[in-house]
């Protein structure tokens, strides 16, 4: 182990000797109630976290503010909109359904956290609930919520997040063409990608196949 290695609890505690805050653990509840539902609500975007056989899995997930659904104090129901096909989420809820989500209000400082036991299901009548532009969701996760709480603005007021002018310039991070470019470039097996086409293809593919 390296010299400074943290590996245990008294290791941990020495490292943050104050007690937690009485807030910090009175925020946190087993339910949805009606302020977490309406953050909720507000959200159009929240990550989804997923255990599988091969690892740990996050998942961005986005749509119209109010894509949940708070069907009760204990339940959510997500859709699953059209993605990659690559089920990393899915198949992971299928192996273990304890999921983790942090929910993100553009302009808001807090973060929602709820934690729960996920079921997936294709019920024609529950996933007619989320038609958006004439098509449905292949199914919609079910949600059983353990813990919700809200989570403390510092990490969003550090990183600025919501600071238009700390939007980074297009141009000054690869894009996904030249990502999957440079890959298959050092893969011999594969054929070399066309990039520059990629790029400029990918805004009218998203917006043709957002549902």
């Amino acid at each position: 182990m390296p010299a400074h290695a943290i590996t245990s609890l008294d290791d941990l505690a020495a490292l943050y000797p104050n007690p937690i805050a009485p807030a910090s653990v009175a925020k946190e509840i087993d339910h949805v109630d009606a302020n977490y539902a309406a953050l909720i609500a507000a959200s159009p975007f929240f990550v989804l976290a997923t255990n599988g056989p091969e690892g740990l899995d996050c998942s961005p997930r986005g749509d119209l503010p109010g894509f949940v659904t708070v069907r009760d104090a204990k339940t959510l129901l997500i859709p699953d909109r059209r993605g990659n096909n690559r089920l990393d989420s899915l198949k992971n809820i299928l192996f273990d359904p304890r999921i983790g989500m942090l929910f993100m209000i553009p302009g808001y400082g807090e973060t929602l956290r709820v934690n729960g036991v996920a079921t997936l299901s294709d019920d024609p009548e529950l996933c007619g609930r989320f038609e958006m532009a004439g098509k449905l969701p292949a199914c919609v996760i079910v949600v059983a919520v353990e813990s919700a709480y809200f989570q403390c603005s510092r990490a969003v007021v550090r990183a600025e997040l919501w600071n238009p002018d700390k939007h980074v310039a297009r141009g000054s991070v690869p894009s996904a063409g030249q990502i999957l470019r440079d890959i298959t470039v050092k893969n011999d097996a594969i054929e070399t990608f066309d990039g520059e086409a990629y790029d400029k293809a990918l805004p009218e593919r998203v917006k043709a196949t957002l549902y």
